[in-house]
């Protein structure tokens, strides 16, 4: 209260105290209520952009854009950055920055930046093309190149170059290239360049006696004597001419701005040109000594002298002749040879021949010609007979005489004839011209066999046989792969052994190989693997047919025939071939136990003594395949070159083997038969001479 009073007093009076009536407001529940006012959206700005800023700044990174020039202008596109003097803050990311400057090229490129705190990214801006002036000194149109290209000729102005180090070359026709190395400044500046081009030639004074002749340069004549001629550097051909005379010619070594005084030239008066023929032509010319060519042949000679000429050609006598030429004129020479001739005789038998000198016909060969000693084709011929054919040479002074004597086709066909001959395997063969035989045995032969039937046989065609039986070496030439085995522990496959453990169809193959292998035509006709028939009129190898190995057997030349190999009587001599004996007893059901030939099996081939024919083994060692089916027919006449049944299931086999002892075996009749291989049974080859 003593406040109130202090007021009162302050107011200079006491105021009344009025009560008044009051009724409190009655809440049921307490509430809150805000209104918003403009400086909270400011606060709240405030607080956006310093989060986003304290954001922006923690994750930003300072980048350096380091730029070539350092005046170049800089933006950078694609998102937030701020520049801090040299420094800009941007956050990781790539950005697209353009660079500005004059005289340079606009660079628009990407700005990758990285999470490095700190970075600095370079820029080198590239210069505008400098503007180029070239001018040659005292002269235009002189053509300019930079680094190669060319631009243009002089005068060139304001050309756009590149900046940097080029090269420039001018040139001109007939001048010395200019070369040299420039700086181009670029960014538009302007800058000049001037050159002197110096000459490409000398000055060359040419002179002759006498004067007025032609100066030709590489081709192309530039002028007359007496001249002054610039010439271009390099070398050079340099030709003087003047009709009637003998062109000068000389190379020079052109060097620019060295001229040249030549010395004066002599003119020489031209050579005349003569045409030399000859008949006969193709004749040997010399000219004073010197030889020139064969006629027809065209020479130049020197002017106003005689020149000697001399023909030579063989069988023609040489002749001399000669020549005075005018300068630059043309001259013919023409000159008859004689033929140098000898008398030559031709005697011919038979008397009748045609007689022909160098392929002309000149009658009948019985005359005497006058022929030229020269080396000629002389022909002697006669239908039906050999034509004869020689060089001659006839030789004057002498005596000649040239005996002929043709021989008929026949004749020379038969000398033709090989008596033997040897097969690509090594093999010989004998030629044989048989004749007429009865094959088989009379029945009263002790040991005949039903199957050994008389036959009347008459062999026409020659026919060579091979000495020996094929050997395991021969037949392994076709198959590397066989072997023919052992018997009892001994082998029967040394290389010299006859093969052994083949059929008839294999023997028959082997044939056929032998004939591919010397070009010879195929006797046997084949399908697949197998024989199916055979071509009798072919010349290729093959078995012998049984008659023929019955001739060479049996027949001894005088008209007789054989019983066995060694005669008609047994036990046979010694060493007479390989046979069942005592060496196989113990193997062998029937051996001839007087007789030892020491080998068990098969001997090598040849081992014993031959027939009267120089064959081997016909008897003993191995029996041999032949080409006939086996059969047992009787001659019903005279059979010519048979060649047995057409077929057959066996085919025949002729020859005692070394396991045959008994007389019935022995007995050059004697025929058996096969099928299956053996190991007693191989073969020879035969062929028809035609």
């Amino acid at each position: 209260m003593a406040n109130t009073d202090d007021n009162a007093q302050d107011n200079g009076a006491l105021d009344p105290i009025i009560p008044i009536d009051f009724t409190p407001h009655e809440v049921s529940e307490s509430k809150f209520t805000y209104k918003f006012h403009w400086f909270h959206a400011v606060v709240a700005v405030f607080v956006l952009v310093s989060s986003v800023s304290g954001w922006f700044v923690l994750t930003a990174r300072s980048v350096f854009v380091e730029v070539d020039p350092i005046t170049a202008s800089i933006q950078i596109d694609g998102g937030l950055n701020f520049r801090l003097g040299q420094r800009y803050l941007i956050r990781t990311g790539s950005y697209e920055i353009t660079l500005q400057n004059e005289g340079y090229h606009d660079t628009v490129t990407q700005l990758l930046v990285d999470t490095e705190a700190a970075q600095t990214h370079p820029f080198t801006m590239r210069r505008l093309p400098g503007l180029v002036s070239v001018a040659t000194l005292e002269m235009e149109g002189a053509r300019v190149q930079i680094d190669g290209v060319d631009i243009g000729e002089t005068p060139l102005v304001d050309v756009l170059v590149e900046p940097g180090e080029h090269q420039l070359t001018i040139s001109n026709e007939r001048y010395l290239d200019y070369g040299a190395v420039i700086e181009i400044e670029g960014r538009s500046v302007q800058q000049s360049f001037e050159a002197t081009l110096e000459p490409a030639w000398a000055t060359l004074s040419f002179t002759t006696a006498p004067p007025g002749a032609d100066i030709i340069v590489d081709g192309e004549t530039v002028g007359v004597t007496p001249f002054n001629v610039e010439i271009l550097q390099g070398e050079r051909d340099v030709t003087l001419k003047l009709a009637g005379h003998k062109a000068w010619q000389e190379e020079f070594d052109v060097i620019a701005g060295e001229d040249l005084v030549v010395p004066p030239v002599e003119l020489e008066p031209a050579d005349g040109l003569v045409f030399i023929q000859s008949s006969p032509t193709e004749a040997s010319v010399t000219i004073g000594g010197e030889f020139q060519g064969l006629t027809p042949l065209e020479v130049a000679l020197a002017p106003n002298q005689n020149h000697e000429l001399t023909f030579f050609k063989n069988g023609f006598q040489s002749t001399k002749s000669s020549v005075r030429t005018a300068p630059n004129e043309e001259t013919s020479v023409l000159v008859e040879l004689a033929p140098v001739t000898a008398s030559v005789q031709v005697i011919s038998e038979p008397a009748d021949a045609e007689l022909y000198i160098n392929g002309e016909f000149r009658g009948l060969a019985n005359q005497t010609l006058e022929l030229m000693a020269v080396s000629q084709q002389i022909e002697v011929r006669k239908e039906g007979f050999v034509p004869y054919s020689a060089e001659f040479t006839s030789r004057p002074g002498l005596d000649q005489i040239i005996r002929v004597n043709l021989k008929s086709l026949e004749q020379a066909r038969l000398e033709q004839i090989q008596p033997v001959i040897t097969t690509v395997a090594g093999q010989q063969l004998k030629l044989f011209y048989p004749g007429a035989f009865t094959m088989g045995a009379s029945r009263r032969e002790a040991g005949r066999r039903p199957n050994e039937s008389l036959r009347d046989i008459q062999l026409d065609r020659p026919f060579y046989m091979s000495y020996r039986e094929v050997t395991n070496a021969e037949y392994r030439l076709f198959d590397a792969e066989h072997s023919s085995g052992t018997i009892q522990g001994l082998t029967l496959n040394n290389e010299n052994q006859p093969v052994v453990r083949i059929n008839w169809n294999q023997a028959a193959l082997y044939c056929n190989w032998l004939s591919e292998q010397e070009g010879l035509p195929l006797f046997y006709r084949v399908e697949g693997e197998e024989v199916v028939g055979f071509n009798p009129e072919a010349t290729g190898y093959r078995l012998p047919s049984e008659a023929e190995w019955a001739w060479t057997a049996r027949t001894d030349g005088s008209g007789s025939m054989l019983k066995y190999p060694w005669g008609d009587q047994l036990p046979p001599p010694e060493n007479a071939g390989n046979f069942g004996d005592v060496t196989a007893q113990a193997y062998l059901g029937e051996v001839m136990f007087d007789y030892n030939d020491g080998h068990f099996a098969t001997a090598p081939v040849a081992s014993f003594e031959p027939n009267h024919y120089e064959l081997y083994d016909l008897a003993g060692n191995v029996s041999e395949w032949v080409h006939d089916y086996y059969g047992s027919a009787g001659s019903l006449g005279v059979e010519i070159d048979p060649l047995g049944p057409e077929l057959g299931q066996f085919h025949t086999i002729r020859g005692s083997s070394w396991a045959h002892g008994a007389i019935t075996e022995m007995r050059l009749s004697f025929r058996d038969f096969g099928a299956e291989p053996r190991d007693d049974v191989g073969f020879r080859i035969t062929r028809y001479l035609e």
